[in-house]
């Protein structure tokens, strides 16, 4: 698997010469806004990963709330054993998502310090080209947090960067890391970032980069992302040094709209944003290829250190299996149950203590089920 990805990243690196780069004269895949999707019977199939620290119990209340809902969805669970030495639960649950096409995940902890073995977050993602990542930070109105009014999508390169585990010793007590950047990952991920600012009729995209150190790589990023917006005169572009990034989004968020960057840029921001909207419990994430999707909370977090305790809040990992819904076209489903995660948290305010509230989990979906059978919700859907 390993070698697999290098060669992937050796072959995009010397199909495109350095004048096609420059010119952008190259053919890149179009995006696809149909994946593959299992459905067996008017039902979808769909591979759970439930991770490890909350990860289970979350993907218990996902499965609750579709079941009082009726959602016409069969999961397929699959655990992967953080502690193994073996790649075998890895290569099982890729074979399961390429099978049923759409999977949701909680964060997979990688306990081996094997360098064999691979990270399981990261080689999903890179086994099945889920090149771009996608946060929709929007704060909610019944949440006291430090910013109101945040409504940014960050469009992250998913499968580059830092995160392409491209990593040696080169002589005793000096470690190399190789940090990726292609012409052609960059290029269809600043297509991505200005396709979903028309189609939702977004007025900014910003590039996110340091380029100012990282000239080459950053740099190759920047110049593809600016040429890509020459074709979207109608959107202004703009772009901004990661290191500024963070200050701005803290002393002035309202500015940005869609923020696209490369993969450690991403990881930064996206906690960043969730922090001054409430916290991690709240934003989901969206993985897309031009295959698979892959639908998980947004900051990635595996929260070991409350398991178990019945104070995770559930909403990040709801709002990803709304998200889920949307993509394999059960809107009416998704609506309901987007309703009643809104209603539980703006309006009865029933919250976790991570938003400063007393209720438990069970508290918060319990409420979610309530609302989901009410006539009043399911005839605002014609559910």
């Amino acid at each position: 698997m390993v070698s697999r990805m290098c060669s992937n990243f050796l072959a995009a690196s010397k199909v495109y010469d350095k004048q096609s780069v420059r010119t952008m004269a190259f053919v890149m895949p179009k995006l696809k806004e149909v994946y593959t999707k299992a459905k067996y019977g008017g039902r979808n199939a769909v591979t759970m990963l439930p991770g490890g620290g909350i990860g289970p119990e979350l993907m218990s209340y996902v499965k609750e709330v579709f079941r009082y809902a009726g959602v016409p969805v069969d999961f397929e669970t699959v655990q992967i054993d953080p502690k193994s030495d073996s790649n075998d639960d890895l290569e099982y649950a890729i074979t399961s998502i390429r099978r049923n096409g759409v999977a949701i995940k909680g964060n997979i902890e990688t306990g081996s310090l094997d360098t064999e073995v691979l990270s399981r977050n990261v080689a999903i993602r890179n086994e099945l080209d889920l090149y771009v990542n996608v946060i929709n930070c929007k704060s909610y109105p019944g949440v006291r947090c430090r910013q109101q009014g945040i409504d940014i999508v960050i469009v992250r390169q998913n499968t580059e960067g830092e995160y392409a585990m491209l990593e040696h010793e080169s002589v005793d007590g000096v470690v190399e890391s190789m940090k990726i950047i292609t012409a052609a990952n960059s290029y269809r991920l600043s297509k991505y970032a200005f396709e979903y600012a028309k189609k939702f009729g977004r007025k900014k995209v910003t590039t996110v980069h340091k380029a100012n150190i990282m000239k080459i790589s950053d740099g190759l990023f920047l110049e593809i992302s600016r040429k890509v917006a020459k074709e979207y005169p109608e959107i202004e572009h703009n772009d901004m040094i990661i290191d500024n990034t963070c200050m701005q989004l803290v002393s002035n968020p309202k500015q940005f709209d869609v923020m696209v960057m490369p993969n450690l840029y991403g990881a930064i921001t996206s906690n960043v944003i969730c922090g001054l909207i409430g916290g991690a419990g709240l934003i989901s994430g969206k993985n897309y290829g031009d295959h698979y999707a892959v639908f998980e909370p947004g900051t990635r977090n595996t929260g070991t250190a409350i398991a178990g305790k019945n104070i995770a809040n559930p909403i990040a990992m709801l709002n990803a299996s709304v998200d889920m819904l949307e993509h394999l076209g059960h809107m009416k489903h998704a609506s309901i149950i987007k309703l009643a995660i809104e209603k539980t948290i703006n309006e009865d305010k029933i919250h976790t203590p991570d938003l400063g509230g007393t209720a438990t989990s069970i508290d918060v979906v319990q409420n979610i089920i309530k609302l989901v059978q009410t006539n009043d919700l399911r005839h605002h859907v014609n559910l």
